[in-house]
């Protein structure tokens, strides 16, 4: 699991990085860039459609659509975070406090 949860997280900061260059180009005509250019309700809009699509999927048991719709809310949730000036990183450190949070109340 360790490999497979380090290549994840590499494709995950390779993606963050795409983003981040998409953003930074003035005049591109990426996907990104012009999300983000149409404002910021429009790229919460899109993240609330990919997670409806997520939900859907998953009530309808289809393995590759919740992967697929999965893959393009991660991918909107990374646009969000980008234009906000924030990581991936900010998410999964709360995620951390909150494990060891639990490790701890597990000791008790």
């Amino acid at each position: 699991m360790t490999q497979n949860h380090n290549k994840d997280q590499s494709i995950l900061e390779q993606l963050e990085n795409i983003i981040h260059d998409r953003l930074s180009q003035e005049n591109s005509d990426s996907y990104v860039h012009r999300l983000v250019a149409s404002g910021m309700d429009r790229v919460l809009q899109k993240i609330g459609e990919e997670a409806t699509e997520f939900v859907i999927a998953g009530k309808n048991n289809d393995r590759a659509e919740v992967c697929e719709e999965g893959a393009d809310l991660l991918f909107h949730l990374l646009v969000f975070l980008n234009a906000k000036g924030m990581q991936l990183s900010d998410i999964t450190a709360v995620l951390a406090q909150r494990a060891a949070h639990a490790d701890s109340e597990n000791e008790s």
